[in-house]
């Protein structure tokens, strides 16, 4: 993590350990369905997948919360145009996720994924206090799905290499972000990896 001088990092954020019976991996709008991700988020989109499928391997649940946006009315499309309409490809997770029965798929209208919706209640009935989470766009919806997580108190890791940006703000600014303001440990997907028990 070369985010913050060494004296600023939290016991947290040093730890190398993650208790997977109290932890969920939650991918935020890694979306396009058949259609793929947006150029550029290719190996974003790789990584994203070798998480989940370690994930189920290793029995640590999967949460995908995905834009369900409503033509019309909901207020991102006055900012971003129309995109993620519920019901669409684009509001679906990758087909390459294979999604499984045992996953889950809740969708969202805002950019923070606990907003007005089950995601608090899912995690909560699952036993959840840590999330391995990850997803796109960096310094929109994963950055707000993390503050919903630290202000109801998750613990979050961050692979920085299954995140990707492409409409505000740099990586790397996210990333301090996040360390600095929601206490989250920021890893690679190798260690991510090798939290869930896969080889790198």
């Amino acid at each position: 993590m070369p985010y913050l001088p060494e004296a600023q990092h939290t016991p947290w954020q040093q730890s190398e350990e993650v208790d997977l019976t109290r932890t969920a991996v939650l991918v935020i709008d890694v979306l396009g369905g058949s259609g793929g991700v947006v150029p550029g988020l290719e190996g974003m989109a790789e990584n994203a997948v070798r998480i989940v499928k370690a994930a189920r391997k290793a029995g640590v649940p999967v949460v995908f919360v995905n834009d369900a946006h409503i033509a019309g009315i909901d207020k991102e499309i006055e900012l971003w145009g129309g995109h993620g309409i519920a019901g669409s490809d684009a509001a679906r997770p990758l087909d390459a996720f294979e999604v499984k029965k045992g996953d889950f798929l809740i969708p969202k209208r805002r950019y923070d994924g606990f907003f007005q919706t089950d995601l608090d209640l899912t995690l909560r009935e699952l036993g959840v206090d840590t999330l391995i989470a990850f997803g796109c766009d960096t310094n929109i919806c994963v950055l707000q799905t993390l503050a919903g997580a630290y202000f109801r108190g998750y613990k979050t890791v961050v692979p920085a290499d299954a995140c990707g940006t492409f409409l505000v703000g740099t990586q790397e600014q996210g990333l301090e972000y996040f360390t600095r303001c929601y206490d989250s440990r920021v890893v690679d997907t190798e260690t991510a990896l090798g939290y869930l028990g896969a080889s790198a």
